[in-house]
Formats: C-alpha cells, sequence, structure tokens
C-alpha cells in the first residue's frame, strides 16, 4: 500500500533553482563589494535556509552582525524579484505529482526557503498539485528540526507512520530521522549520490521512475 503522504524538500528536490540562486546571491554579494562566488560553491551551501546561505558566501571573517543582516535584506529582495529566470523543475517532476494524484497520496512541500519564495514558485510553477506548501518563517524551527513536516503532516491528517519525506541533502535526511518518518533522497539535486549514502540515506531515488516506485510501493 502506498503512503498516504508524500512530502517534499523543494530546492534540488523538485526544481532546480540553483542558477537563479547562485545569480541572486553574486549580484548583492557584488553591490556590496564583496568577490562572487562559484556555481559549485553556492551548491554546497545550499539546504539550510537563506540565512545560512548568506553566511556562508560572505567572507569567512570580520563581518558585522548588522551589515550580514542587511544583505540577506537585500538578498531576499532581489531573489523575490528573480527566483523564477532560470528555474525549472526537474525531468518527469510535474508527471510524476500527477500521478501520486491520481493515486490519491496526498502531497506537501517542507522547505528552508523563505516561505514568500516557496508560496511564488509553488504557485508558478505547480499549481493545483499541492495539498500544502510551507517555507520558512518566524517563531518555527527550520528543517532539519521536525516541527515544520510534523506541521504539514497534522495539516494533511496524517502519522508520521503514513507519511514519507523526499529530499535531496543531509538535512532533509536528518530531519525524516528527527520526525521519525521513512525519507527518500534523491540523487539529482545538490548533494551527490556518494555524499548521500555518507549521510546516512537507506533509499535513494536516481530518477522519477525509482521514486514513484518508492513513494507508491510497488
Amino acid at each position: 500500500m502506498a503512503y498516504k503522504a508524500a512530502i517534499f524538500d523543494l530546492d534540488g528536490t523538485l526544481l532546480n533553482t540553483l542558477d537563479d540562486l547562485h545569480g541572486s546571491v553574486n549580484h548583492t554579494l557584488e553591490e556590496y563589494g564583496f568577490a562572487p562566488r562559484g556555481r559549485q560553491e553556492i551548491r554546497s551551501f545550499l539546504g539550510n535556509g537563506m540565512q545560512r546561505l548568506i553566511h556562508l558566501s560572505l567572507p569567512d571573517e570580520g563581518i558585522d552582525p548588522q551589515l550580514e543582516a542587511q544583505v540577506l535584506a537585500d538578498f531576499k529582495k532581489y531573489y523575490a524579484h528573480h527566483s523564477a529566470e532560470r528555474t525549472a523543475p526537474y525531468p518527469q517532476i510535474t508527471q510524476l505529482l500527477e500521478v501520486l494524484s491520481g493515486e490519491g497520496v496526498l502531497r506537501g512541500v517542507v522547505s528552508n526557503k523563505g516561505d514568500f519564495a516557496v508560496q511564488d514558485l509553488i504557485a508558478e510553477y505547480f499549481p493545483g498539485l499541492f495539498n500544502i506548501a510551507v517555507g520558512e518563517m518566524e517563531g518555527i524551527r527550520r528543517k532539519p528540526a521536525p516541527d515544520t513536516v510534523l506541521k504539514v503532516m497534522d495539516r494533511l491528517g496524517v502519522s508520521a507512520e503514513e507519511s514519507v519525506y523526499i529530499g535531496d541533502s543531509e538535512v532533509d535526511i536528518q530531519t525524516a530521522a528527527n520526525v521519525g518518518c521513512d525519507c527518500v533522497a534523491v540523487s539529482w539535486g545538490f548533494r551527490d549520490r556518494d555524499q548521500l549514502v555518507a549521510d546516512g540515506a537507506k533509499v535513494i531515488a536516481d530518477n522519477t521512475e525509482e521514486l514513484a516506485e518508492a513513494i507508491l510501493l510497488y
């Protein structure tokens, strides 16, 4: 029997957002006179939310916390207007979501990306395909804390045992462990397969067909 609910990470799992994030980070860094970061550097920084992304993108030492907060605020403003220029769903993701919907599997998104961007991107790329989507918000601990996933499960009316969390990084693997639900890691995102194995992934999908099989328990 299939899981009752499939809850997805967003960046690196459903959407390839790397180019827009890379461009937005470097635009903001250059506005403040800081050196730009490479694409692979930004890829390795993703997974822990926007605040952590900016913290890692800034020079290692000597940054005043107030300046860092301003850089973060300006990054969020810029990214809000440039989040969907080169972003796209990974191959066959939309079809996978349609299959899950047809099979009666509830679908949610839990991301460490700012909630404003999560809502915009879900509306842009997956209209009507998710029952609920939640991003980072004040007052709720972000992943790998279980809070946002548990909030979504409660809204969907499902238990951890009835749910599977799907993501592409060590943050997602740890989140599922903290929630007490099963996890499927995908190898097409922001971490390589070997890294996912090293981080404890037990089930890894290399394409959406394998992911569908893991969710529907074929």
